[in-house]
């Protein structure tokens, strides 16, 4: 107040005096500036990346003393920012749903707590037909309510549990934040209310693994399948499909679905879907199929004594 320009007039020294109050205010009313000044210093605050203050956001210096000493109404500004409606706060709701409707969407009805605008007083906070009037302690800057509302206390504001249809469209993924309009907390003087953001979590599944819009699956192959070449059937997110398998594929080889992935969530069309293969080795065979795996490996130039029972063994001190 001493600083003030309009008691100080032409008076530089006054004048950087009172900016210097009013950049303090603005990193003590900014949570992120306040936390950055905490940490780094007045360096953090003061003009690096446009974070440092800037005088000419106010229009008028009775806002700052207004809304941080509460003595703006000595220079006939605290009363119009102490009235003025206030947007109610947002609210996160977290929600967890399976691969499948993850993939193909769904309608959920969820019950989220939230201050909601009094329906008696349509969040006056006073009884209808009473009003309010300008209260003589604080000399304009607040109202007085002669006679409150008797449902919210005249809080203007009751606390209740709402339920809220929300349409999760498909192919959303873990964390994926749906914003509902209007859903959140109540506002304040005539304010809108704050929005709700319901944030995805999505199940695992037993067969598909994801990555991004495209999905995983594993097939599982004999010896005989892999060398000799078949036709499998294949699940994916909707009907099975059948594949061929060429004669001589190996452990690990990827085969593309194409368009049998996700459907993506920001544009059109579908991912892709990988079959990986995985080549079942027996770990038990019947005395005829030793035999023909013996005659096989003559075939490929092979000692089939090395495969001798007896001879492992020794090599390796069993039986």
């Amino acid at each position: 107040m001493d600083h003030h320009p309009d008691r100080n007039p032409d008076n530089r020294e006054a004048e950087e005096r009172f900016k210097e109050a009013a950049e303090a205010y603005s990193v003590l009313s900014d949570a992120q500036k306040r936390a950055a000044y905490d940490r780094f210093g007045h360096q953090a605050v003061q003009g690096a990346g446009g974070a440092g203050f800037d005088p000419n956001q106010f229009t008028d210096f009775s806002d700052i003393l207004g809304e941080f000493f509460g003595l703006g109404d000595l220079f006939g500004g605290g009363q119009r920012r102490r009235n003025t409606p206030q947007r109610g706060e947002d609210l996160r709701y977290d929600l967890e749903i399976d691969f499948e409707n993850a993939v193909f969407g769904m309608t959920a009805e969820i019950l989220a707590p939230r201050l909601e605008a009094c329906k008696h007083c349509k969040g006056k906070g006073a009884e209808p037909g009473s009003g309010s009037m300008t209260c003589p302690t604080c000399r304009g800057e607040g109202t007085v309510i002669p006679s409150p509302c008797p449902t919210c206390k005249g809080r203007g504001a009751v606390q209740n549990t709402a339920t809220i249809t929300v349409k999760i469209p498909p192919g959303v993924r873990e964390g994926t934040s749906l914003r509902i309009s209007g859903a959140g907390q109540a506002g304040f003087r005539g304010g809108p209310a704050g929005d709700l953001f319901v944030v995805m979590h999505v199940l695992m599944d037993k067969r598909f693994v994801r990555n991004g819009d495209d999905l995983y699956v594993e097939e599982r192959l004999s010896y005989p399948q892999a060398t000799l070449g078949c036709e499998v059937h294949v699940e994916t997110m909707e009907e099975p499909l059948t594949i061929k398998i060429p004669p001589g594929t190996q452990n690990g080889a990827l085969f593309r679905l194409r368009d049998r992935g996700m459907p993506k969530l920001e544009g059109r069309g579908h991912g892709d879907q990988f079959v990986k293969v995985i080549v079942d080795i027996p770990k038990s065979l019947s005395a005829k199929q030793r035999e023909l795996l013996r005659e096989y490996a003559k075939t490929l130039g092979e000692d089939p004594a090395q495969y001798d029972e007896t001879v492992l063994r020794k090599i390796f001190g069993r039986g």
